[in-house]
């Protein structure tokens, strides 16, 4: 005998509770990285004759860990990131003659310009990091991974104990 309620009949009731039962037994769930499991890697950049831009974006791309498969917008789970030869970076186009970086003292009057070939003779390694600063977050976690970036000025850096693998561009997306 089976019994009719509004369309519904005793063995679309079995078959819906089969379903239901199915559907909170997954065998998997998205996991949320967190301080204690994220694993942080060393990693090597060589600057020599790279882009300064698209060099910047890898390494604030590596930097942040959206290239891990765990990334979690609101944990630092990106690896720490050493750039050498920081003096070997190049611009495209006019930009190298042309590009003026701004900051500001905080006194009336003390906006001061500083030139790409003058801040490149004086502190090479400026350049890279105010490329990376500037495509990271601006919060305390922006902060926090930025501290995880080392710039050099030629190919030597005081990291060696940690192993540190180098990049290939062409792999990262």
């Amino acid at each position: 005998m089976q019994t009719i309620y509004l369309g519904i009949t005793e063995s679309n009731i079995r078959i819906i509770i089969k379903i239901a039962i199915k559907v909170d037994t997954l065998s998997y769930k998205t996991v949320s990285a967190n301080k204690a499991t994220v694993k942080k890697n060393w990693v090597l950049v060589d600057a020599t004759d790279q882009v300064l831009g698209r060099l910047s974006s890898v390494v604030a791309m590596i930097l942040r860990g959206k290239h891990k498969p765990d990334f979690t917008p609101h944990v630092d789970c990106g690896d720490y990131v050493i750039v050498i030869n920081a003096e070997k970076i190049k611009l495209t186009g006019n930009k190298r003659d042309q590009k003026v970086y701004v900051h500001h003292t905080g006194y009336p009057g003390g906006q001061r310009h500083v030139s790409f070939a003058r801040l490149q003779n004086k502190k090479p390694e400026a350049i890279i990091e105010k490329a990376v600063k500037g495509m990271l977050p601006k919060n305390r976690l922006g902060s926090e991974m930025f501290r995880n970036l080392h710039v050099y000025v030629g190919s030597e850096h005081p990291h060696a104990a940690q192993k540190p693998e180098p990049v290939n561009f062409n792999s990262i997306k």
